[in-house]
């Protein structure tokens, strides 16, 4: 193995004889850097990739726990072991709270002693970083993947282009001011961008048709809901949004499809998602009529708070409105993770 492929491991010991004894054991094996006391360990951690660090327990200045911990603080991944001539349960507890070690080795160690917790910890090591590697990939195919479905349902109609990136712009500013946690955000922005999957099975001439729409090509319209579902269930890593994106046009009265929830009966998220996309529909460009001005716009969803829209969902939505506009100007869509007569998200009369 050549040296720049090698695990770089620091050691911090105040006696000289021992940091000999250290360098003779693993230099074979590894690139090797040590340091005589805590203060120097953190310039080198600061300054280089040091994938193990090995501290002796007692040294003036800094103690081997004290070390760990700042080390920790600077490096997480790296493996942290504790050297101690004291296998004291309480100081053992305190390494591992405060410096998180992953093994501890007792003086007097040998050689091979050595070699073995050394080589057992970056097994782990090893694993861990492989495993992080793999979940980046699939994050990034999956990223990728909504990006491609994303791109399809804007190549079927011009008016639409970028209406889910938009739609989950402003639901996640909603859903801030809503306080919903980091993890319920995630949630929404997944189905913010995925809400309308289902329209790639609506036809395009219904899609980008001027006129009003016929009832059977409504119902078509309509059944994008049970479609997006559908395709869903396909991918496990969705199951947790199917149910949101299921019910963005359930209404809060109940007057709603595709299944006439009401009131709480509705995933929050699809109650933000309805008024988001009901904002980017009425204040965007269509091919049977002009776009609303924003103040208009607003009105209408204000008119609908209580019958269609949730009054505590329309509130978030009012006091995060005018900032989203501004931050949308300048707002990079690339950079968003995951990342026709078709106002079928509002039926406010008038639209």
């Amino acid at each position: 193995m050549s040296i720049e492929n090698k695990y770089t491991i620091l050691v911090v010991d105040d006696e000289k004889d021992n940091l000999q004894l250290f360098l003779r054991t693993l230099r074979k094996n590894y690139n090797v850097l040590t340091a005589g006391r805590g203060s120097e360990g953190i310039e080198i951690l600061i300054n280089n990739k040091i994938d193990m660090v090995i501290s002796d327990h007692k040294m003036p200045g800094m103690e081997g726990t004290e070390f760990l911990k700042n080390a920790y603080e600077i490096n997480h991944e790296a493996i942290r072991i504790l050297v101690t001539a004291f296998a004291d349960a309480e100081i053992l507890r305190e390494a591992i709270n405060t410096g998180k070690i992953h093994r501890y080795l007792k003086k007097p160690w040998t050689p091979n002693e050595l070699l073995n917790v050394v080589t057992a910890c970056f097994e782990v090591y090893q694993l861990n970083k492989d495993n992080r590697e793999l979940a980046q990939d699939l994050k990034e195919l999956f990223s990728g993947t909504i990006s491609a479905i994303m791109e399809a349902l804007d190549a079927k109609d011009p008016f639409t282009s970028g209406r889910s990136k938009r739609v989950t712009f402003y639901a996640l500013k909603m859903g801030e001011q809503y306080g919903l946690s980091n993890e319920r955000l995630s949630e929404l922005e997944i189905a913010g961008l995925l809400h309308d999957i289902g329209m790639i099975g609506v036809p395009v001439n219904i899609i980008t048709k001027p006129g009003d729409l016929t009832d059977e090509e409504y119902e078509l319209v309509k059944s994008h809901t049970i479609v997006g579902m559908k395709i869903l269930e396909e991918i496990k890593q969705l199951n947790h949004v199917i149910r949101i994106v299921g019910c963005h046009h359930e209404h809060y009265n109940g007057g709603g499809y595709p299944y006439g929830l009401k009131g709480e009966e509705i995933p929050v998220e699809s109650q933000i998602i309805a008024v988001a996309d009901a904002y980017d529909g009425l204040t965007s460009e269509r091919a049977y009529r002009p776009s609303l001005p924003h103040e208009e716009a607003v009105e209408r969803i204000k008119g609908a708070s209580g019958t269609q829209f949730n009054p505590a969902v329309v509130e978030s939505f009012i006091k995060s409105i005018d900032k989203a506009r501004e931050e949308l100007k300048s707002f990079d869509f690339n950079k968003l993770d995951i990342s026709g007569k078709i106002d079928d998200t509002v039926n406010i009369e008038g639209i």
